[in-house]
């Protein structure tokens, strides 16, 4: 494991989540028994996720249920050899309730040696 390699693949995912291709990233620089966890659980949706499969459904769940009026990202912050951060903030709608609100999240990944996302932790404020 390398800072560089790291650093690329922090680099590859900061660029599809500000293109709004997040599901690509999925596919090329995630390990398949990467591990997914939010800070709490919610309605419809649990605190962890394991496997790509499970990420996937993640995903779906916050495509359907929220309306993202804007998106904003920040980083990659690099923390050592295998580890990086970005900072999210969303203005959106949930769509069920009609509530709108604004969320700013810290996203803390873990790499393995191989350039794949193994762990990713997420902590916010609403």
């Amino acid at each position: 494991m390398t800072a560089e390699t790291t650093r690329a693949t922090a680099e590859k995912l900061a660029q599809l989540c500000r293109e709004n291709r997040e599901s690509e990233g999925l596919d090329t620089i995630y390990h398949a028994d990467a591990i997914s966890i939010e800070a709490m659980e919610g309605p419809g949706h649990s605190r962890e996720y394991q496997g790509l499969d499970a990420i996937r459904g993640k995903h779906e769940w916050w495509d359907g249920a929220m309306e993202i009026h804007s998106a904003n990202l920040e980083g990659p912050f690099m923390h050592g050899d295998d580890r990086f951060a970005m900072i999210f903030e969303f203005d959106a709608t949930e769509r069920e309730s009609g509530k709108r609100f604004e969320m700013k999240e810290i996203g803390i990944y873990t790499v393995d040696d191989h350039g794949k996302i193994m762990r990713e932790e997420f902590y916010y404020t609403m």
